[in-house]
């Protein structure tokens, strides 16, 4: 087997149909920066650097199941998000346009939509 080349995981794009409201939703969400702006694409880095999310347009978006069903469009990643409050963190994603997912699997974890649909989970991590 050959010897494995250095790889480092950039960052999570994440398709939406309306970039600018997905974007403004993960940028005020995370409180981070908007290092790339285009029509069809906007990348969001943390203020002390690491990998990054972006959002870019995908013209036949099809919003993901949460839970999973059969026939029905599956997320294919879900974002986790260390929190200090989960419900303080959890009511400013309402605020922003995150919905609050039907099924939660976990006490512990919160489960929510952003506004194209993408799980993502608010977490505490504990000692």
């Amino acid at each position: 087997m050959a010897k494995a080349p250095r790889m480092t995981l950039t960052g999570t794009v994440l398709s939406a149909p309306d970039v600018p409201l997905l974007a403004g939703f993960y940028r005020e969400l995370l409180g981070w920066e908007v290092a790339q702006d285009e029509p069809d694409w906007v990348k969001l880095t943390p203020p002390g650097g690491g990998a990054s999310v972006a959002v870019q347009h995908e013209e036949s978006y099809t919003r993901p199941r949460w839970p999973a069903e059969d026939g029905r469009q599956q997320m294919m990643l879900h974002l986790d998000i260390e929190v200090d409050d989960l419900a303080s963190a959890t009511a400013y994603a309402v605020s922003l346009g995150a919905e609050i997912a039907a099924f939660q699997p976990q006490d512990d974890v919160r489960v929510c939509l952003d506004p194209a649909g993408h799980p993502f989970c608010l977490w505490v991590a504990t000692d």
